[in-house]
């Protein structure tokens, strides 16, 4: 069985709507893990923008990447430039793959502004993950 690491920095956001869409999209059984160098608790922001799409995240929780640090994983993908940089070092044969999303829950403005910024980074991992899936995850691998 395939086993796939999502990496960010606080394994709040980004990486746990990765995670979501890596369950949605997968078609063989694989093992979905997301961490992050540090843990800053799922966003409520990121629970309700994935929800509108049909997924529920709100059960996931934010992990350290050192809980994983014995686990063989085939592949590992970095959703920030900081986790790249901080997890360089991460003890592991996997392929890596890398994408910088930008960090919704670092934007300023109104309601709207923030939810609109929620809904394009979702829309962008989504799309980012489908292919992964396609390419990595599909049912003869």
């Amino acid at each position: 069985m395939k086993k796939v690491l999502v990496l960010c920095t606080g394994n709040s956001c980004r990486s746990q709507m990765a995670h979501g869409y890596l369950n949605k999209f997968k078609k063989c059984k694989a093992e979905i893990y997301s961490a992050g160098i540090e843990t800053h608790g799922v966003n409520q922001k990121a629970i309700e923008i994935m929800k509108l799409d049909g997924i529920d995240i709100r059960h996931h929780t934010s992990n350290n990447v050192n809980e994983y640090a014995t686990v063989d994983f085939d592949y590992i993908i970095t959703v920030c430039d900081n986790a790249k940089e901080s997890c360089s070092h991460f003890p592991s044969t996997a392929l890596q793959f890398h994408y910088n999303f930008n960090d919704p829950a670092k934007v300023k403005g109104t309601e709207e502004e923030i939810q609109q910024e929620f809904i394009e980074v979702r829309d962008t991992i989504k799309q980012y993950i489908e292919r992964f899936c396609k390419m990595y995850l599909n049912e003869y691998q």
